[in-house]
C-alpha cells in the first residue's frame, strides 16, 4: 500500500525543481524558463487536456440547451442543470491545476486520487441526470440535445476515468515487478 502512495506521489512531482538549470542559464533565458515553468504548454495539445476541453464544451452546451428550452418538469431539468454547472466547474478547476502546475506545489493533495473520485462521482450524477433528462423531454428538441449532450459529455467522462485508471494502476502494478 506504501507502494502505490509512493508511485503516485512521484508522478506527481516528477519534474523535480528546475532551480538549479535555470540558475546556470543567462538572465534572459532564466525569466524566460520561469514563464515555461508558470504554464504547461504541452498539456493544451496532451490527450487529458483536449479531452478536458471536450468535456466542458459538451457540459456547456447541454446546460445552454436545457436552460433554452421550456421545461415541463422543474425538478428534472434543474438537476441537470446543478449537476452539469457543477461538474463544468470542478473540470475547469482541475484543467487549471495542470495548466498552472499547482499540483507541483500542493503535494500534500493526492491530484490523481482526487481527480479520480471527481470523476467517477461526477460522472455517475451527469449519467443519471442525463437519464431523467431524457425521459422527461417529451421531444422537445431543445431537451433532447441537452440530454444527448449530457451522454456525450457521460461518455467522455469515462474516457478520463479510463485513462486515469490506467496509467495510476497499470503503472503501479508494472513497476512493481521492475
Amino acid at each position: 500500500m506504501s507502494h502505490g502512495a509512493r508511485v503516485i506521489r512521484t508522478g506527481v512531482s516528477s519534474g523535480g525543481p528546475a532551480a538549479p538549470p535555470a540558475a546556470a542559464a543567462s538572465s534572459s533565458s532564466s525569466s524566460a524558463g520561469a514563464d515555461a515553468e508558470l504554464m504547461d504548454g504541452a498539456y493544451f495539445r496532451s490527450c487529458a487536456g483536449m479531452l478536458k476541453v471536450a468535456q466542458m464544451i459538451s457540459l456547456l452546451v447541454g446546460f445552454i440547451s436545457v436552460n433554452n428550452s421550456p421545461w415541463t418538469d422543474y425538478s428534472a431539468y434543474s438537476y441537470f442543470q446543478i449537476v452539469t454547472m457543477c461538474d463544468l466547474v470542478m473540470i475547469l478547476f482541475f484543467y487549471i491545476i495542470h495548466i498552472f502546475r499547482i499540483y507541483r506545489k500542493l503535494t500534500c493533495v493526492s491530484w490523481p486520487l482526487a481527480e479520480f473520485l471527481h470523476y467517477l462521482i461526477g460522472t455517475i450524477l451527469l449519467l443519471i441526470a442525463s437519464i431523467v433528462a431524457a425521459s422527461k423531454s417529451y421531444n422537445l428538441t431543445g431537451l433532447v440535445a441537452g440530454a444527448t449532450f449530457g451522454f456525450l459529455a457521460t461518455i467522455l467522462c469515462v474516457l478520463s476515468i479510463w485513462s486515469s485508471y490506467k496509467v495510476s494502476c497499470i503503472t503501479q502494478s508494472t513497476s512493481k515487478y521492475h
